[in-house]
């Protein structure tokens, strides 16, 4: 099947399909007139790219989880260590922003929001971080 049918089965955009080619992550057949010929198994890896980059997966890690899930051989412990650092990940991610909504909120709740142009979260942003981006 061409990129068109290829994209429309998966969900994914040419350009996508396109750019994770680059990368080696699906490596469609050329036909004798050299455009790409994608195979079902070739749709079934990008659905499965498509569902780790929903979920948050870096494309690092969706390589790993290609190759794992391409193992027939593969140990379950590993892919299990992969997603477990993952969620340490999305964990320290929501840390970080419930601190950006609680400051978020203090400057919201110190400003006056009238027609005045003293402005308490104006006043805010001109001081030092309380935390660490990171």
């Amino acid at each position: 099947m061409n990129i068109g049918e290829a994209a429309r089965r998966c969900g994914l955009g040419n350009k996508t399909i396109r750019y994770y080619e680059t990368l080696g992550l699906v490596v469609p057949k050329r036909s004798a007139n050299g455009y790409r010929d994608y195979r079902d198994e070739d749709v079934v890896q990008l659905r499965f790219l498509q569902h780790c980059r929903s979920v948050g997966f870096s494309l690092d890690e969706c390589r790993e989880l290609l190759t794992l899930y391409r193992d027939p051989n593969r140990r379950s412990a590993e892919v299990k260590a992969l997603v477990m650092s993952h969620v340490e990940q999305v964990e320290a991610q929501l840390e970080q922003l419930e601190a950006m909504r609680t400051t978020l909120l203090a400057m919201a709740n110190q400003c006056q929001g009238d027609e005045h142009a003293e402005c308490a979260i104006i006043d805010s942003l001109a001081r030092p971080m309380p935390f660490k981006l990171v």
